[in-house]
């Protein structure tokens, strides 16, 4: 017979716990640190940060900030919110039906539409971008933040089926048979039932969509110049033959994150509440 085991004691339960949140604490910090840095250099002069070694105490300024606004970044700011907020919207439309139909009402060879879906994702964006240039340049569009708007759509929207396929097929089928015993109609069984329970994933969804959309700098560094640049574009500008501007650069880039840590900040309630659990209580 084999010696039964032993059951660890709460001592060294909670010895362990406290090195595994040790460990994750400084793993954290090690990954915050670069975002840190970046935003204390951004309250710096453009002396104190490039000295060597790092000055750790210095007078905070809003120069670098009142320099970036100069600079002209409104307009680069309402292109990324245009293009990052209409293309998310778009692919939401698109991928909540596209996906529940993938899902929940499955449609002959759905293994091959997803394979299609996916293998959009697998072709290099540099490979596509002379073809994609030249149709854009023929239908007079370079430079239109509406052809970011139809890119980014089309570069988030197989993401988002697969994401949003997921979070379906965790919905109960008995909450299907519920609303289809009790008559409703599909397009109301979508919208009074499935919908609310997949809330937390339409904003995951949502958030990466959004993530995707407003960091991308290939597509719009190349079909955009004055009218139609993005956020990411304007930031190149702070390179320049006379050197790079740290400190300026570091204040444009803290307030590109801004949206996007905003936004984050909004959607974590639902980011975290539990999928289907409650629906089927």
């Amino acid at each position: 017979m084999s010696a039964p085991t032993v059951a660890p004691t709460p001592t060294v339960r909670t010895r362990g716990n406290a090195i595994f949140a040790v460990v994750a604490w400084v793993v954290g910090i090690v990954f915050f640190f670069p975002v840190l840095w970046m935003v204390l250099t951004a309250f710096k002069q453009e002396s104190d940060a490039y000295t060597r070694p790092p000055k750790l105490f210095f007078t905070p300024t809003l120069q670098q900030f009142a320099e970036v606004f100069g600079s002209g970044v409104g307009p680069a700011l309402l292109n990324s919110l245009t293009a990052t907020l209409v293309s998310t919207v778009l692919v939401l439309l698109l991928a909540i039906p596209a996906s529940f139909a993938l899902s929940l009402r499955p449609v002959a060879k759905t293994r091959d539409v997803l394979f299609f879906f996916i293998s959009t994702k697998m072709l290099p964006v540099v490979a596509a971008i002379v073809p994609i240039y030249v149709v854009v340049t023929e239908i007079h569009m370079v430079d239109n933040v509406w052809t970011l708007v139809v890119l980014y759509t089309a570069m988030n929207l197989p993401v988002a089926v697969w994401m949003m396929r997921s979070f379906f097929l965790e919905v109960p089928s008995a909450l299907l048979e519920a609303a289809s015993i009790d008559g409703a109609s599909l397009p109301r069984t979508m919208r009074e039932v499935v919908l609310p329970v997949v809330s937390p994933g339409i904003a995951a969804t949502a958030l990466i969509c959004v993530i995707f959309a407003w960091n991308e700098f290939f597509i719009a560094v190349n079909l955009t110049a004055a009218r139609a640049g993005t956020v990411p574009v304007f930031l190149v500008g702070f390179i320049t033959s006379e050197g790079l501007y740290f400190a300026k650069l570091c204040a444009a880039a803290t307030l590109a994150a801004l949206p996007v840590i905003v936004a984050g900040w909004i959607a974590q309630n639902k980011l975290v509440q539990g999928l289907s659990f409650g629906a089927v209580k």
